[in-house]
Parts: C-alpha cells; structure tokens; sequence
C-alpha cells in the first residue's frame, strides 16, 4: 500500500483530497468552536475546551489522509488540567499536527504571521493561543506575561526551544526562554521527541508526502525549588533527554 501511496500520481490525487479536507475541517471548526468558547467562557478563563476542539482538526485530519500516520508513545499527564511548560524538537510544520494528537490541551506560542491568516487565525484567538512577534521590542515580556496567565489557569504551554525548524535534520541548540518561563511559575517542564515529520511535507512541493511519524512523552522534570541560575542547566538536561529519544526513534525506523 505504502508503494502505491508513494507514485506521483496517486500522491497527487491524494494530497488534493487531503487539502481540501483540511480546508474544510477548518471551516467547520470555526463555528464549533466559537459557540464552544461563548458557552464555557464564565467558567472556562483559560480557553481549555475550546482549545481542544481546534486542536481535533489535527486528529481528524490525520484519520482522512492516508498519507501520513501519527502515533504517541509514552504516558501522558494523567491529570490533563496540571500545567507543564511543554517542550520538542522542530522537524517540521507537521510538528503541529502531530503533537495535537495528545489527549491533552496546550497553548502554543506561535509567530504572530499564523494569527494573520484567516480563519485559521481566529480559531488561534479562540484558543488562547500565544503571538510572538520577533524582532518587536517587549514582545518577549509579553510572551512570558501571556504564557504566565494561561499557566494560572491550569492549562500548559507549549514552545519550540530551537525557535524555528531544523533544515539539516540535526537537533539545534535549545534558547533558554521555555526555560525560564517554567523556573519563574515553577511548573514542571514536558519534554516531546518528534521524529518522521521532515518527509510529511516535502520541499518545493504542494503535495504531501508519506510520513509516519511518532511523538514520544518523555518523563517530565520538576522545578521546584529551582531559581534562574538553573536555567541552563535544565535546558542542557532536557535537550539531551529529547536527543536520547530521538536517536531511539530514529535507530527504530
């Protein structure tokens, strides 16, 4: 089947079937969960259900398109309402789909340019998500005042440490943002490997590719008691735990 899949021109036809389902999902969800965020707003401050409404676009999604494949390994939080400062490495795009596929809502910090773009924007909004805007002074201080916020919620934020996708594959240096953010509200940080994303989108290419990819939840590490002298300390133990992961992974496909 996987051969078949990957002839250019069944991948064609199916990527075609894949975007416009995608399209669709999207347009559907936005009504879905507009009511969902209006009703459950008095007691719902921190946009917990409908963040988890948006984020089963990825799941459905990934049900209808044939060409890639998703799996989560590991123990999820078992209390899905303990904030964590969630943290992977950055393959892909994809990254983001895949790592929806956990039973668990997060607010993702995004770059400000996803809030822009229509409807796919304004579910972000509805979610609660989390603008970036680099190279704009105080935008940092914004990110850790928002992601602070959500956190006293009891709902866990979600970053990339790398800050943007590897193009060689190889895992890049961690910034010590995430890190700090979970130090200063002293919750624990959830450290993700992701391995399979890079080949879900290929490059210079509007179709889709075969990807079977996996995210594993890897044991998360307390920060009780911890000050910002350990920040690099904890950045440094959880790229290494992630790198373990993702050679295990890798040695595994």
């Amino acid at each position: 089947m996987s051969r078949l899949l990957g002839t250019t021109p069944v991948r064609t036809v199916v990527s075609v079937w894949a975007w416009i389902t995608l399209g669709v999902l999207v347009l559907l969800a936005l009504p879905i969960v507009a009511v969902v965020r209006l009703v459950t707003s008095p007691f719902d401050r921190g946009a917990y259900l409908a963040g988890y409404c948006f984020r089963r676009i990825a799941w459905a999604h990934q049900v209808i398109n044939p060409l890639w494949t998703f799996r989560v390994e590991g123990d999820t939080p078992a209390d899905p309402r303990h904030p964590y400062v969630v943290v992977a490495n950055h393959e892909s795009f994809v990254d983001m789909l895949a790592i929806s596929q956990l039973p668990i809502e997060m607010k993702w910090v995004a770059k400000s340019e996803f809030f822009k773009i229509p409807i796919l924007g304004w579910l972000m909004r509805l979610a609660r998500d989390i603008k970036l805007v680099r190279g704009e002074s105080g935008s940092g201080a914004h990110v850790y005042e928002q992601a602070a916020e959500r956190l006293s919620t009891r709902v866990s934020v979600m970053l990339f440490p790398e800050g943007t996708r590897s193009t060689s594959g190889d895992l890049g240096e961690f910034k010590d943002g995430a890190f700090k953010m979970a130090i200063s509200n002293q919750v624990p940080v959830l450290p993700l490997a992701v391995h399979g994303t890079r080949a879900a989108l290929v490059k210079h290419d509007w179709r889709f590719g075969l990807c079977d990819a996996t995210v594993r939840v890897l044991d998360p590490i307390p920060t009780d008691g911890m000050t910002v002298d350990d920040v690099g300390q904890l950045r440094d133990l959880v790229r290494e735990r992630i790198a373990d992961a993702r050679a295990e992974l890798a040695a595994r496909a």
